[in-house]
């Protein structure tokens, strides 16, 4: 498999910003065959449905402008719908847990939450924001607008809060003992 096929694998499993450095430490290459392979990648989405978006050193894989009415309008029939089985379960664990990572809330669905949360971050019932411990992870956590939705004055006054917070950190924790090793 080419290296710009595995960018776009890379990109399209991640569903967020990732830097070019992040890139050439995981697919073993260097920075030059790597902007070689974006922009061979480009030319392949270029026409197609997708595009890269690339800001300073991050480029992310994103809908191409050509598609935008059509993107802006699903969006739009999205958030009017209720919220899923799916998107209570990541916003329960961003209530009850957060700050926390993607792959902390994949890890208790067992399932990719990426379309879950930036359903949620378009709804602007939960934010993201930059793990202070490592800038290269990202971390989500509630909005004022949930709890003003909630009717709620601070995320300590959900309903068995400790009780479901120390639930969630023994499971993970139970799931980090069996697996060997972090849930990152």
């Amino acid at each position: 498999m080419d290296l710009a096929a595995k960018i776009e694998a890379v990109l399209f499993y991640r569903a967020e910003p990732v830097s070019y450095a992040e890139l050439v430490k995981l697919l073993n290459t260097n920075q030059e065959s790597l902007l070689e392979a974006i922009k061979g990648l480009k030319e392949r989405l270029f026409g197609q449905g997708l595009c890269l978006l690339e800001l300073g050193e991050e480029i992310e894989l994103g809908t191409a402008p050509e598609v935008s009415s059509l993107i802006e309008q699903m969006a739009k029939e999205e958030l009017s719908r209720e919220l899923g089985k799916a998107a209570l379960e990541a916003l329960t664990l961003i209530i009850y847990q957060g700050p926390i990572s993607r792959p902390e809330i994949d890890q208790v669905r067992g399932v990719n939450s990426s379309f879950i949360l930036r359903n949620l971050m378009i709804r602007g019932l939960v934010e993201r924001i930059t793990d202070s411990k490592d800038s290269r992870r990202y971390l989500y956590k509630p909005t004022l607008e949930l709890l003003r939705h909630l009717g709620i004055e601070k995320i300590e006054n959900m309903p068995e809060y400790e009780v479901v917070q120390q639930e969630i950190n023994k499971f993970l924790e139970n799931n980090k003992n069996e697996d060997g090793g972090d849930t990152e």
